[in-house]
């Protein structure tokens, strides 16, 4: 067992990964003997995700807000807190706040036997992402 009591410091979201405003706190990394990534993720009103996937899928747990969540060529569905996402191993999708709204959710991603955890594609369009 190992308990981490060192926290790391809060990080701003990349530009090339998000849309407005996001900050993320890393919780668990792949280094760990479980491989499992996990991030608090907290958006501002109407910032987001870029689209992408993950080698061994993604849960989301919505923790507070309220946002969006979509997969390619599926509906855009609308998320609350208490709301958990599922998405399989390569499943290209996005999620982020609504425009309103505060979101914070929690992240798990396995890594994959070399390492990887997400593949990063383009930026959601304003036309992509419900305005309102």
């Amino acid at each position: 067992m190992q308990v981490r009591r060192q926290h790391l410091p809060t990080k701003v979201g990349p530009a090339d990964w998000f849309t407005g405003q996001v900050w993320m706190d890393s919780l668990a990394g792949p280094d760990t003997d479980a491989g499992i990534e996990v991030l608090s993720v907290h958006f501002t009103p109407g910032s987001r995700t870029a689209w992408h996937s993950h080698p061994r899928g993604q849960v989301l747990h919505v923790v507070e807000g309220a946002g969006y969540v979509q997969s390619r060529g599926g509906e855009v569905e609308h998320v609350h807190a208490g709301d958990t996402v599922s998405t399989a191993a390569d499943e290209e999708h996005w999620h982020g706040a609504a425009p309103g709204s505060f979101m914070s959710h929690l992240a798990v991603q396995p890594a994959s036997p070399d390492g990887r955890k997400t593949a990063w594609g383009h930026h959601v369009t304003d036309d992509e992402y419900p305005a309102g």
